[in-house]
């Protein structure tokens, strides 16, 4: 997670104060004309309504990306051996840090706040001319990247998997690898711009959809281009680097019509005059402090990872992607389904909106969040079988990245957390808090994973992931309890609601163990124990529902009632 900055001076920045370089709720006054206070109302009231059924869209479209994803993962673990999964995780893991960078994670934080606010405040024109610009300054800054990335690939290697020279032709694959899917960052930046307009506009299927695309193209390429590479003396692994740029091209067109119906496809623009350019360049400076901060964790991590034996790396990936999935169903989901919203009540100045918005968001995920971890802990093995086991993906494998699933998986509650609290920074424009937070779960991180790692192998790097994630999350609930004061009338009933939350989940998954672990030992590998993997699973979340209905759930209420609008509202009149 990372930190937004903001700029003092740019009209229609939320919550401005000139003088002052973040601004919290306590600090504000209400407008006091009649038309701020309707504008307001309005605000919260469509905040409101609209999170959960935002937050189904998003995550829906961020489902079938995860599915996408964890079906290219079962492809290139079934097809590929180990050397070489290490080698295409490495590489494609070099971009990914830098696309956080300049893509999803710097751009969404920094530009979305401030098309929000435009529209809120000076409408979509507005709006559709920055975004002209900042689109401009983007590609400028991207394709400069891609040529250093590109030319400096056998340095971003040796710092990201030094120990690959132990292996014999690990190094110079993976260096060449890194070279190919460089590129893929220039796709994911100008992607990435493309997401922060259409969520400004409440277009959020395309924007959640599109990027199951770059998937799409790596299980495309895992299993066309191979034998064809092979047959001409090249690496077959190679297929996997092409396979993400054109994924990565796809994703960019599949925007194209949406940005064109909304009015955000025109040429860009060369201004360096326009103030609002300048905040966006004010938030993303100390957004790429915290960012990069994450990044330097994740050369760590990968560093340490080369140096303990072949297949850790993708063991690592692969626990990744299996907890990637539920996250993405419905934490992600809020958090970009909140942060429009949080920025729009931030505009018109509604503190008491803004509490709302935010304790009602934190419950909705921790409703999903909780027992998400409950079951990724419990039942990480089952699982990984049930996903993976086929191919060059052995029994073994499945022990490896199941005990790094357990790990993962049982954080998944902080990482929703988390996720739930830095938009709420970036809406309120506290730059300096989340920098701070980033460097004390760097710090936890590395030492971590120097007190373990040695002990644990690749095991110890998840543990040091999750335990950085409850220090980061302890911290960000601190920060943001102080900056939009939360009574007890607002913590409250969140305690509450993860109280019940943790009990339904810790007794289904009980029940579901008890009922079905013996069907799945004994015939473990085998499709009886797939079977009983996936009715543990199910009997878990009746067992989960059938709870939330006993406890009389508000967050079960609020999903309910969202499926009941939406479905009512495809209903022919």
């Amino acid at each position: 997670m990372s930190p937004l900055a903001r700029s003092n001076e740019a009209s229609g920045e939320a919550f401005p104060h000139t003088h002052a370089p973040e601004t919290s709720l306590a600090s504000v006054s209400p407008s006091s004309t009649l038309s701020m206070h309707s504008a307001s109302t309005e605000a919260q009231a469509k905040a409101s309504s609209s999170l959960v059924a935002n937050a189904g869209v998003v995550g829906l479209g961020t489902l079938a990306s995860r599915g996408a994803g964890l079906a290219r993962d079962l492809a290139v673990a079934a097809l590929f051996d180990r050397s070489q999964t290490d080698a295409f995780w490495v590489a494609f893991t070099i971009p990914n840090a830098l696309r956080q960078l300049l893509g999803e994670g710097a751009v969404s934080s920094a530009v979305v706040p401030i098309l929000s606010a435009k529209i809120a405040t000076e409408g979509a024109p507005s709006a559709q001319a920055f975004f002209a610009k900042a689109r401009a300054a983007s590609w400028i800054v991207l394709v400069a990247v891609c040529i250093i990335g590109v030319l400096g690939a056998r340095w971003l290697t040796e710092a990201f998997a030094s120990g690959f020279h132990a292996h014999e032709g690990q190094f110079e694959r993976t260096h060449l690898l890194t070279q190919i899917v460089f590129p893929y960052v220039l796709f994911m930046g100008t992607a990435a711009m493309g997401m922060a307009a259409l969520t400004s506009r409440g277009r959020f299927a395309v924007a959640s959809f599109s990027p199951a695309l770059v998937n799409v193209g790596v299980i495309a390429a895992a299993w066309a281009l191979p034998r064809p590479f092979a047959a001409r003396g090249w690496d077959p692994t190679l297929a996997l680097g092409v396979g993400v740029l054109v994924g990565g091209m796809m994703h960019v067109i599949a925007q194209w019509p949406s940005l064109r119906a909304i009015g955000f496809a025109s040429r860009p623009v060369f201004d360096w005059r326009d103030r609002a350019i300048w905040q966006m360049g004010a938030r993303l400076g100390p957004l790429t402090v915290g960012l990069a901060l994450s990044a330097w964790v994740t050369v760590i991590s990968r560093a340490a990872l080369s140096g303990l034996g072949e297949g850790a790396q993708s063991y690592f990936a692969w626990a990744t992607r299996v907890c990637d999935v539920p996250q993405g169903i419905f934490v992600m989901a809020l958090s970009t389904a909140a942060l429009p919203s949080l920025s729009a009540l931030c505009a018109v100045n509604d503190k008491r909106g803004f509490a709302d918005a935010f304790t009602h968001g934190l419950r909705l995920s921790m409703f999903v969040a909780i027992p998400a971890s409950v079951v990724l802990a419990v039942l990480a093995e089952p699982l990984v079988v049930l996903l993976f086991q086929r191919g060059q993906f052995d029994a073994h494998a499945a022990r490896e990245t199941a005990r790094a699933v357990a790990w993962q998986g049982g954080a998944t509650f902080a990482v929703a957390a988390v996720r739930h609290l830095v938009p709420a920074l970036y809406a309120l424009g506290d730059t300096r808090s989340p920098v701070v937070v980033s460097a004390v779960d760097s710090a936890a991180f590395v030492l971590i994973i120097y007190g373990c790692g040695a002990r644990w192998g690749h095991v110890g790097v998840s543990v040091a992931m999750a335990g950085s994630t409850c220090v980061q999350m302890v911290a960000l609930l601190v920060v943001v309890q102080r900056k939009i004061q939360l009574g007890k009338s607002d913590l409250w009933p969140v305690a509450w609601s993860c109280t019940k939350t943790a009990g339904a989940s810790g007794a289904s998954a009980a029940l579901a163990w008890l009922a079905l672990y013996r069907g799945w030992h004994w015939g473990q590998g085998s499709k009886a124990s797939a079977l009983c993997t996936v009715l543990a699973l199910v009997l878990f979340c009746a067992l989960y529902i059938f709870f939330g209905i006993c406890a009389k759930s508000e967050e079960l209420s609020d999903v309910r009632r969202a499926l009941v609008r939406r479905f009512a509202r495809r209903r022919p009149a």
